[in-house]
């Protein structure tokens, strides 16, 4: 599985604090993190003001062509701040241009995968069109586990030891997927993480933890589980692995390879050298691209706890109404699955998931793993036709978010549509029914990804889409890239990939077109804009500026104005309140600091 190569970097250096968020199947980013921490104050900080000066000098006062490229639209172009505060502004606008992880292909292609690059996966340029292995099985695999920075040890997580799980319940709550906002964070429950970890053939030496020696406090994790892939028309053993998580304090240090070739090497002593996993960010090279949507089934709270944004012209009310659903189902037949239903439901699965590219290839044993309703875990409903054989099948599981912040709600309840099967019942019945047996049993948001027929229901079911992308790998093996509506994996892979797709709610202003409003002081005085691919935008800003809190609102949210951002429909602003990792939607941001 990944990575036999020589010991990590990180092997070799301590481990020093900072406050980076970085979680996923990413090993590349914690470096580009650290590399982008140092460069603001230090030498090559000052080496840039000393060049920016030399050139000052060397440029006449007048004269020379305004260029319209994406660096010139950088300027600022204030002349009422000081010069430090200037100073501070494009500063800021530079590390917005290059920091944090690949989100897009486009983006991706920017980017040096340094670890990424070593291992056995496609290139991001690479036109796959052959099927099979990268690497051959390897004979001679190490036996010894591979070091760890100086104060740091292994140690092989005991699940069934209530301490233990509780501390890897306290890792992952505290350290584990926010949203881009950081006003959400995935709470999983200590049952749904032996869920998730511990189905059929799971081995204890998988559950995979880094914790201080001193203390013995748990500080990282990863995880792998087996299953057997279909792709395309090869059937695979191979592990999904999920759950890497490094503490906030101990990133941008090279931890995650170091994770990833530790679990890499314990799989390879199994005889299992392919893997499955699931990210939110673009890393070499994707074997198919999802997109997240999101159906209300309780507006009023993640209007509230700002999960979803009211749009322009639409009231509360008429929000409700609009997402109202029945208060009971319409399919005859439809009930919970029982234990007795565990051979049908394998069959149905079975005969399902052949027409699919991606798909896993489940006996009666996981079929009852993941299938068997568990509260607060997993909900599969079944349909009975005459002579009690299933027909359909319908399930979501339960992954709440703490909701972090507000005064009022502390939870966030969210359904995760897992496998649905339809043969009899239309699958838009299937689904609007799964939705009401999800507020009936008190959920707040009903998501789902965009793939195999789910596109049939999302948007006459209202559900809204979000703005990431829940991208799928394949490691140590190469096969051509699939659309979504020929992938069915829907398992624990994917139980925690996603971040700030899951909390995007359901906004008008789509993600096609980037646009940053780059704002340092909270008195509105100085404002900067940076609008890529958009100049009649830009030239109307430069054009109108008014840097009172009228002005910048006027300019922005003037219903209807010709020069309104918040009118282009295909428009997403994020805003930037003195830290420039930490952003959030401008239409929350207005709302608070100067309401309509």
């Amino acid at each position: 599985m990944m990575a036999e190569d020589s010991e990590s970097a990180a092997s070799q250096q301590s481990l020093e604090l900072d406050d980076q968020d970085t979680c996923g199947i990413d090993g590349d980013n914690e470096e580009e993190n650290e590399h982008m921490q140092g460069s603001p104050g230090g030498e090559l900080g000052a080496k840039r003001k000393k060049k920016k000066q030399k050139r000052k000098k060397e440029k006449p006062s007048s004269g020379g062509t305004k260029s319209d490229s994406a660096s010139d639209s950088q300027e600022i172009k204030n002349p009422g701040l000081p010069i430090q505060k200037l100073q501070d502004i494009q500063r800021a606008m530079e590390l917005l241009s290059c920091q944090g992880p690949a989100k897009s292909i486009d983006e991706a292609a920017k980017h040096k995968y340094q670890f990424w690059d070593t291992q056995p996966v496609p290139k991001l340029n690479e036109v796959v069109t052959s099927y099979g292995p990268i690497e051959a099985d390897k004979e001679n695999i190490r036996q010894e586990p591979y070091s760890l920075p100086q104060g740091f040890m292994w140690d092989t997580l005991d699940l069934s030891n209530a301490d233990v799980l509780k501390e890897l319940y306290t890792l992952l709550n505290e350290n584990y997927v926010e949203d881009d906002d950081n006003m959400f964070r995935f709470d999983y429950s200590p049952n749904f993480l032996k869920w998730a970890l511990r189905p059929p053939g799971w081995l204890p030496q998988w559950h995979c933890g880094v914790r201080v020696s001193s203390n013995k406090k748990l500080v990282g994790f990863i995880s792998a589980i087996p299953a057997d892939i279909r792709i395309y028309d090869t059937i695979k053993r191979m592990v999904e692995i999920n759950f890497l998580c490094v503490h906030k304090k101990l990133r941008s240090k090279r931890v995650a390879p170091v994770l990833i070739r530790e679990i890499t090497r314990r799989v390879n002593l199994e005889g299992i050298f392919q893997a499955v996993y699931t990210a939110g960010v673009v890393l070499p090279k994707p074997v198919s691209t999802c997109r997240y949507w999101h159906r209300s089934l309780n507006p009023r709270k993640l209007v509230e706890v700002k999960f979803s944004h009211l749009s322009r012209n639409m009231t509360l009310q008429r929000t409700m109404k609009l997402y109202r659903l029945p208060d009971s189902i319409k399919t005859p037949g439809l009930r919970l699955m029982e234990r007795r239903d565990i051979r049908q439901v394998k069959e149905l699965l079975h005969e399902y998931l052949r027409r699919f590219q991606l798909a896993p290839s489940m006996g009666e044993e996981e079929v009852a793993h993941w299938f068997l309703p568990q509260e607060n875990i997993i909900d599969t409903y079944v349909v009975e036709g005459s002579g009690g054989v299933l027909t359909d099948l319908a399930s979501f599981y339960t992954l709440p978010s703490t909701v972090m912040h507000h005064p009022l709600h502390r939870s966030l309840k969210a359904a995760y549509s897992f496998y649905n099967v339809h043969t009899q019942t239309p699958l838009l019945d299937l689904m609007n029914d799964a939705l009401i047996l999800a507020k009936l049993k008190g959920f707040d948001v009903f998501n789902a990804l965009d793939l195999m027929e789910n596109k049939a229901f999302l948007e006459k079911l209202k559900f809204g889409i979000g703005d990431g992308n829940l991208q799928y790998y394949l490691y140590n093996w190469k096969c051509p890239s699939m659309d979504p509506d020929k992938l069915q994996l829907r398992s624990a892979s994917s139980f925690s990939s996603s971040s700030s797709s899951c909390y995007t709610g359901t906004h008008t202003h789509a993600t096609q077109l980037s646009v940053t409003l780059e704002i340092l002081c909270l008195d509105m005085q100085a404002i900067h804009l940076d609008i890529s691919r958009n100049t009649a935008l830009k030239a109307a800003w430069w054009s109108s500026v008014d840097s009172s809190k009228t002005g910048v609102k006027n300019f922005l949210c003037a219903p209807g104005g010709e020069n309104s951002l918040l009118s282009h429909p295909e428009c997403e602003v994020m805003l930037c309140l003195r830290y420039p990792t930490r952003t959030k939607p401008l239409t929350r941001a207005l709302t608070e600091n100067f309401p309509v």
